[in-house]
């Protein structure tokens, strides 16, 4: 089983950040093999739009720190994704991410049956952070997401959100939190 583990927010020891190392911990306890990469830390460009990943490569063109990513999650079995909410949607560490995923589509992906390049079977853990305590608000961000990752051949979607963490570290003392972070781990890799 390996794991890509893709850290969103540009703060060390995030909430998001802790929440996925204890789904990753809990993993490795199963034979889990782990990469995590912290998208703040890495040195990538946006999609350029060039389309060059439609057209003449199944990958896309751009040679940076985001390559090694995204070729990591071709051959891994399950997605970690964490993120803080800010502004009302993701990091733009994880947005630029995303667009850059428009790799894993194949050129004809609007009419297509199979639209991606990967195979078929992968789990993605999303995971949500934010400083507001409503659990109706942000709704709508693991939608956007759940769409976009099935498109991609993913077939086990889900989500944990944190609410009220507005400062770092606080999730820590969430046992509730971590557990289902812990269980998570247990359901996907067992």
């Amino acid at each position: 089983m390996k794991i890509v583990s893709l850290l969103g927010s540009p703060r060390k020891k995030a909430n998001s950040a802790l929440i996925a190392e204890k789904f990753c911990a809990e993993a490795k306890k199963f034979g889990a093999q782990v990469k995590t990469f912290e998208l703040n830390a890495l040195s990538y460009q946006a999609c350029q739009g060039c389309n060059v990943c439609k057209t003449k490569l199944d990958r896309c063109v751009l040679k940076d720190d985001l390559t090694e990513v995204l070729d990591s999650i071709r051959e891994a079995d399950i997605l970690v994704l964490a993120s803080p909410v800010y502004f009302w949607d993701v990091t733009a560490q994880v947005k630029g991410f995303l667009d850059r995923c428009f790799s894993f589509l194949t050129p004809n992906f609007i009419t297509a049956p199979n639209k991606s390049r990967l195979p078929s079977g992968k789990k993605l853990l999303m995971i949500l952070t934010q400083g507001n305590t409503d659990r109706n608000s942000f709704t709508n961000i693991f939608e956007k997401f759940d769409y976009f990752f099935r498109m991609f051949g993913f077939t086990d979607t889900r989500q944990i959100r944190a609410f009220g963490t507005n400062e770092p570290g606080m999730v820590e003392t969430d046992q509730e939190i971590m557990e289902l972070a812990a269980k998570t781990a247990q359901q996907f890799c067992s």
